[in-house]
């Protein structure tokens, strides 16, 4: 058997998260192999560059990730009270960190991990499970390739594997028969998305900051071409949150878009169905109609966009034995630390190896995935979570049991949303 000791330790995908990992890794002077599914470092991230983040540079920058490039390159820091856009962080921190020697040797792209397993062992086989390396398969331009490790951080994401329209966490009845016009995600609605929207009907489903984003873009096409209309449905019937902290929100731009949002729907510029469980869409005379769960029309509209969260891809993790959090398929011992139903980001208590850890040996998930299903993580908590667990990986406990974490304490990550009541009718968009 292959000596594990003399293995890399594996991270998957490359991310702000995974190269914060991977910096870690390199300034401990251990070899790292980061796995990254799309072309580029951050691929995920590019697809909504588009987005304004939350947090300021200030939060941003994995300290890890700032000391090499300190050290490698004659990169400036940008300023700390400025909030950039997605893209910003990509160009100015991503790349330029995925381009420092120590890192690039290990980063290979274009390799989508499709499996994670103990060689030798599936998951019910005990054999010398303890002992035996860590056997990942990616998918590559060559063919299916395989790659031992010590160990494996597990920082994929969730943005590939959104939650679908229909209510209880299932594909609506016509969903996949209609995904020429269903939009998951953050669509860029005011820049190369544009004209798949400008002067068309869109329902925008959801209640967190992703479908406000969209929303708010939509208000603002609506302003500058004659016949985009816009609605928001969301599913709880008293979303009396939604508007979130406003100006006491100690993350700025957060609150802003939650004040923003509630003008657009007191001013009548946007329609909001409140309480709307989503059972199927069908095609009628050439329009998508919406239909609740008692098969009642809703609206008729051009366009979806479902921002309704993500949620992980436990596939890939088949055979490993893992612990999830059975509400939100986080580690076991960090699902209730994160509940949405319990706790806001700015309630979530520092965390690291220990809260992240699962039965198989050197296996952790951290980023947003770590979280599952709940949307309360922001990019400084995962930065914490590498850098926790490489210390860990690297027989430093005192370092990994102690905690660097600050983040802000007041305002809401992702809320119900803001209204007295529901509306009972179905929405007009012409």
């Amino acid at each position: 058997m292959t000596e594990t000791k003399n293995l890399p330790i594996a991270v998957i995908g490359a991310g702000p998260i995974g190269l914060a990992a991977t910096a870690n890794l390199v300034e401990r002077g251990l070899e790292a192999l980061l796995f990254e599914a799309g072309p580029h470092v951050a691929a995920s991230m590019r697809d909504w560059g588009h987005v304004k983040l939350f947090t300021p540079w200030s939060y941003l920058i994995d300290p890890a990730s700032r000391r090499l490039l300190e050290a490698n390159t004659d990169w400036q820091a940008p300023q700390g009270s400025s909030t950039p856009y997605a893209k910003a962080l990509v160009e100015q921190v991503c790349d330029p960190l995925a381009a420092i020697e120590r890192i690039a040797t290990g980063i290979r792209l274009n390799h989508k991990v499709i499996s994670v397993a103990k060689d030798g062992h599936d998951r019910m086989k005990n054999g010398v499970r303890d002992k035996a390396p860590f056997m990942i398969v990616a998918e590559t331009p060559d063919g299916p390739r395989r790659y031992l490790a010590r160990a494996v951080i597990d920082t994929s994401g969730t943005w590939t594997t959104p939650n679908p329209l229909g209510a209880g966490g299932v594909l609506a009845d016509g969903e996949r028969e209609h995904q020429e016009r269903i939009r998951y995600g953050i669509p860029d609605v005011l820049g190369r998305e544009r004209t798949r929207y400008a002067g068309k009907r869109t329902l925008v489903v959801g209640s967190g900051h992703s479908a406000i984003g969209s929303v708010l873009s939509l208000v603002e096409l609506a302003e500058q071409t004659p016949g985009t209309l816009v609605a928001w449905s969301i599913r709880n019937r008293d979303p009396r949150k939604l508007w979130g902290g406003g100006e006491a929100d100690e993350i700025v731009e957060r609150g802003k878009l939650g004040s923003r949002v509630a003008e657009a729907v007191h001013s009548g510029a946007v329609p909001l169905l409140a309480g709307l469980s989503i059972s199927a869409i069908r095609e009628r005379e050439g329009d998508l109609e919406v239909l609740d769960i008692d098969g009642e029309a809703q609206i008729v509209v051009d366009e979806i966009i479902v921002a309704t969260g993500s949620r992980p891809d436990l596939e890939m993790l088949r055979e490993l034995r893992i612990e999830l959090d059975v509400s939100t398929e986080a580690a076991r011992r960090l699902g209730p630390m994160i509940d949405p139903n319990f706790h806001s980001c700015g309630t979530v208590e520092p965390h690291g190896f220990v809260e992240l850890k699962h039965p198989e040996e050197g296996f952790f998930v951290a980023g947003m995935k770590s979280y599952g299903r709940a949307p309360t993580f922001l990019l400084r908590t995962g930065y914490e979570q590498v850098r926790s667990i490489v210390a860990h990986l690297a027989g430093d406990d005192e370092a990994a049991n102690r905690s660097e974490l600050i983040l802000p304490e007041t305002g809401v990550c992702s809320t119900s949303l803001a209204f007295d009541a529901p509306t009972s009718e179905p929405a007009a968009m012409a």
